[in-house]
This record gives structure tokens, sequence and C-alpha cells, in this order.
């Protein structure tokens, strides 16, 4: 029988149109009117406010996605200098993506650990190709110098904003359990976190893969190996995660 409409404006903008629809007579009154129009200014300003939010979400993953379309680009420029592959960065990156979500890592941080291992080797840009790829053993001042890339990894991530909590992996994954790794000598739980769960994962990954110095070995083997180095080399909680999951997706394979 009577019906109101009102516009909503916020900004100088019709976002919509605030509609009410009555069965019966009305009779509006002066405090009524400005009810509705109180009414829909607050709608108004909500509406207004979901629309920033949602803008901001999209722009917000727009940003991260062109964060993550970089810094896979990254990744593939470094296979292409180095002997490893582009699939070597994938499988290491979901291996211990999986592994750090078994551990109660946060989602918020699983973002930075996927940057971290995909970039895990940047510092080897600053490595001359004499040695990076040499065939044979290397020298000792050859070695000192192919173990200056993590260090490397930490000048040219470090001033990039974004991209300080990804520098732990790449910055730390070659120490070691014990404390005799580099660059630092970091010993047990100095390591951070995720750089002890990318330190097995990514020897895991080369023992199980064809090298141009080396065969592949035998899973196995290099299971056997990962077992030895508990304590040593890694991590020992974070093998005992690494070797169930390596044994679920073992026996998933045999039941297939």
């Amino acid at each position: 029988v009577v019906y109101y409409g009102i516009p909503l404006l916020a900004k100088g903008k019709l976002l919509g149109v605030l509609e009410l629809f009555h069965r019966s007579l009305h009779e509006e009154s002066i405090e009524w009117f400005d009810f509705l129009e109180t009414l829909a200014g607050q709608v108004s300003i909500a509406i207004d406010n979901a629309i920033l939010v949602e803008d901001l979400k999209t722009k917000h993953f727009e940003l991260l996605k062109a964060y993550d379309q970089t810094i896979e680009g990254w990744a593939l420029a470094l296979s292409l200098k180095s002997d490893e592959t582009v699939e070597h960065s994938k499988r290491v990156t979901e291996l211990t993506l999986k592994i750090a979500r078994r551990m109660g890592i946060k989602d918020e941080d699983l973002m930075y650990i996927r940057w971290g291992a995909l970039l895990h080797d940047i510092g080897k840009i600053g490595i001359p190709d004499s040695i990076l790829l040499k065939p044979g053993c290397l020298t000792e001042e050859e070695r000192r110098i192919i173990e200056m890339h993590p260090v490397y990894a930490y000048k040219m991530l470090s001033p990039i904003e974004y991209l300080r909590k990804a520098i732990e992996i790449p910055y730390c994954h070659h120490e070691r359990w014990d404390g005799t790794g580099y660059p630092r000598g970091l010993k047990g739980k100095e390591i951070p976190l995720s750089a002890r769960i990318f330190a097995v994962v990514d020897v895991w990954d080369a023992l199980t893969s064809d090298r141009p110095y080396r065969k592949a070995w035998p899973k196995e083997k290099a299971i056997e190996y990962i077992k030895d180095q508990s304590g040593k080399q890694f991590d020992p909680e974070v093998v005992k995660h690494f070797l169930e999951i390596i044994q679920t997706y073992q026996q998933g394979q045999h039941q297939g």
C-alpha cells in the first residue's frame, strides 16, 4: 500500500536504494523521516567500508600473486645456472611445507617458508660458474667460496622488506644441529625451525636424485643416512616427522 525509497549515497556515489514496503497505510512524521535518513546513511557507510575491504583484499591477493610469480621466475633462473632443476625446487618446497604444517607452523608463516624454499640457493648467483659448475672435487679455497652463498643470499634478500621473513631458509639451511655447519655455526634451536626442516628435505632430495657426479641413492639407503644424521646434522624432531611423512607416502605408493 505504501512504498518509500531512499538513495544510499557515500562520497557522492550512488551505491543503491533502501526500499521500504508497508502492507497498510503508514503515517510518517519528521522524526520517522530523520530516522530513515540516518539508517540509510549508516547502511551507505557500511556498504562503502565493505567495498573498500573487498577491494583491499583483491589488491593484496594480486600483489602476493605477483610476488609469488616473480619468485618462481627467480627459482627458474637459479635452476638454469646450476645443476639443479625446477622440479627439485618444487619437490623440496612441497615436502618442506608438509612437514611445517605437521609441526604446527601457522598458515600465515607458510607463505614465507614457500618463498624461502624456492629461493634457498639464490646466493649461488654470486658464485663464479667455474666453481659452481666444476665437475670434479673442489679445492679448499673453492669450498670456502661456495660456502659464502648463504651470506650472499642474506645480502640480496634482506633489503627487500616483503622477503625478510623468507630469509631463514636461504641463510641458514647449511647450519647443522651439532653446530658444525656454516655460515655462522649455529647450533640446535639457534637455527630457525624452517631452516632445520628444509635441511632434511634438501639432503633427502639431493641423495635420491641423479646428479652429474653420481647416480641417485636408493630411497632405503637415503633414509638410513637421514636416521644416522639425526642429532648430528639434523634436528631429531624434524627427522621424526620427516620419516613419518615418507613412510606414509611410500605405503600409499605400495598400495597403489
